[in-house]
């Protein structure tokens, strides 16, 4: 490697393995996400209703990889990449409710071709400013040139509700140096309460109207 600053030479070497990464987390998010669109249809046919309002995906971009890396006094190596950064290949999964979340979770640690590096519940234990979601990390295997790698993926599950607050609350951007943070962290965290609240409840009306519907059909 050559004498420049690291943080140009790193970029350097991401501009010039930038396809070679690009490809393998492309074909890593195609792997989850077939996963999860042929769970979502198998959990249509068996309980008439969707179970995933949205799929987004995305790869960190060669910017956000250098600071991260540069952040973590990370060596400038595509291994160190690959097993060091869980987060270059997202997938963020809208659900219903909460528990079609957890079904999610269930499904996909079951299935054999895929490895589970680690879990964040932040909806049981909810971050200080009320943030909400599930996160995973995963290994795929992806075969290129009959060789096989496992690629990371990380997938961050929430509700409709959770996604609006998580939506809004990144778009305020609020400077955390400012003497209105506390007061900030401490409304954002009362309205992520607050969506958290209708979220069960959403949920509890829904089982309602399910027995309901149950019981009428053994009445009939």
């Amino acid at each position: 490697m050559d004498t420049k600053e690291p943080s140009e030479a790193l970029q350097d070497y991401l501009q010039k393995h930038h396809n070679e990464m690009t490809k393998r987390y492309e074909a890593a998010i195609r792997e989850v996400y077939t996963k999860l669109v042929v769970l979502k249809d198998d959990f249509s046919t068996l309980k008439k209703r969707d179970c995933i309002s949205m799929i987004q995906s995305r790869i960190k971009s060669d910017a956000s990889i250098l600071e991260k890396l540069t952040r973590k006094g990370l060596p400038i190596q595509l291994d160190s990449i690959h097993s060091k950064l869980d987060d270059i290949a997202g997938i963020r999964v809208v659900c219903k409710f909460i528990d079609d979340i957890y079904m999610l979770v269930e499904k996909l640690s079951a299935q054999g071709d895929l490895v589970v590096i680690e879990t964040k519940d932040y909806i049981k234990n909810p971050k200080p400013n009320g943030y909400r979601s599930y996160h995973m990390v995963v290994e795929v295997p992806i075969f290129f040139e009959g060789v096989k790698e496992y690629v990371r993926v990380e997938i961050q599950m929430r509700t409709v509700a959770m996604d609006f607050w998580a939506s809004l609350e990144h778009d305020i951007k609020y400077k955390k140096d400012s003497c209105e943070c506390e007061d900030i962290v401490e409304e954002l965290k009362s309205c992520a309460d607050t969506i958290a609240t209708a979220d069960q409840r959403m949920m509890e009306l829904r089982d309602r109207v399910l027995n309901k519907r149950l019981q009428y059909q053994q009445n009939a």
